[in-house]
């Protein structure tokens, strides 16, 4: 199977923000995903932020978008992750999904 930009982005739905309990992608927190084939592997470089630049969960979900996407298999080559707060996050960013979660209308 190949690695697509869709299939990295279903993958993350699988990392929740341990303290609102939503997946990153609901929450808008992934700004920009870019997959490289190199070889016989794909490279995947991720944009993200976070919903505070103090965000105390913030290496955690670092780490699990990292796990998460090794996982997709030994086509994987590097994984990295870049935390960004230019453009910062706003409620704007969520799915309608997360929005309903949250209560927020």
């Amino acid at each position: 199977m190949a690695i697509c930009e869709q299939t990295v982005f279903e993958a993350l739905k699988q990392v929740t923000d341990p303290e609102l309990f939503i997946n990153v992608v609901d929450l808008g927190l992934i700004y920009e995903v870019q997959v490289t084939p190199r070889e016989n592997k794909t490279d995947i470089h991720v944009k993200m932020t976070m919903t505070s630049p103090a965000c105390p969960s913030g290496p955690q979900m670092v780490r699990d978008v990292k796990d998460v996407l090794r996982q997709l298999g030994d086509e994987v080559g590097e994984v990295s992750v870049e935390v960004v707060l230019s453009p910062p996050w706003t409620p704007d960013r969520m799915s309608d999904d997360a929005r309903d979660a949250l209560g927020i209308y």
